[in-house]
């Protein structure tokens, strides 16, 4: 089951942006702006994350050349779902604005909740490649690196930030954070 979450998160994951696209309730205002700015927030985090990783976080099976811990990973073991995560809390943030709030947190909820549900399945099954893959320096980076919630390094990491991969590593996410941003204001303009 773990392989074919992994192999099927951005669809899994896509669930949810349609539930924000076709229950939420975008208003012009404050919420709207600040929902806007952490999206952005995300996606900043993941441009960061993949200049050290590079294009294997594409592959629909667990990959990894080389154990990288420096960057982001130096903060955190998964910066690209952290990241994953603020984008969509974000957009949550932003396309329930001009919800009342009890309908309002409970969208949010279920959205962020099937994202939290994937993560849980994705994350052990891609550390068990990496425990097999890399034994004993991956075994070092458990031990002194966080699964999601960033703290500040206790050495410098390996691995170094190449931005040339990033276009190539993030084209479908750029193109996916545009078409949601045109999706909210197109609902913004339709709820005038």
């Amino acid at each position: 089951m773990s392989a074919f979450v992994f192999k099927n998160r951005g669809a899994i994951l896509a669930l949810g942006a349609v539930l924000l696209v076709v229950l939420g309730r975008p208003a012009p205002g404050a919420l709207l702006g600040v929902g806007i700015a952490i999206a952005l927030l995300g996606e900043l985090l993941r441009i960061w994350a993949v200049g050290y990783s590079g294009v294997t976080t594409r592959a629909d099976h667990v990959t990894a050349p080389a154990l990288v811990t420096a960057g982001p990973y130096a903060y955190v073991r998964n910066p690209l779902y952290v990241g994953n995560f603020i984008t969509a809390a974000g957009f949550a943030l932003a396309f329930v604005s001009g919800m009342r709030p009890v309908a309002a947190v409970v969208l949010a909820v279920v959205v962020l909740g099937l994202m939290v549900a994937t993560y849980a399945v994705i994350i052990p099954y891609e550390e068990a490649f990496l425990a097999r893959t890399f034994g004993e320096p991956f075994a070092a980076y458990l031990r002194a690196v966080p699964r999601v919630l960033p703290r500040a390094p206790r050495a410098p990491g390996a691995g170094s930030y190449r931005p040339e991969v990033i276009w190539r590593a993030e084209t479908r996410t750029f193109v996916t954070f545009v078409v949601v941003l045109a999706l909210l204001a197109l609902r913004l303009w339709s709820a005038r």
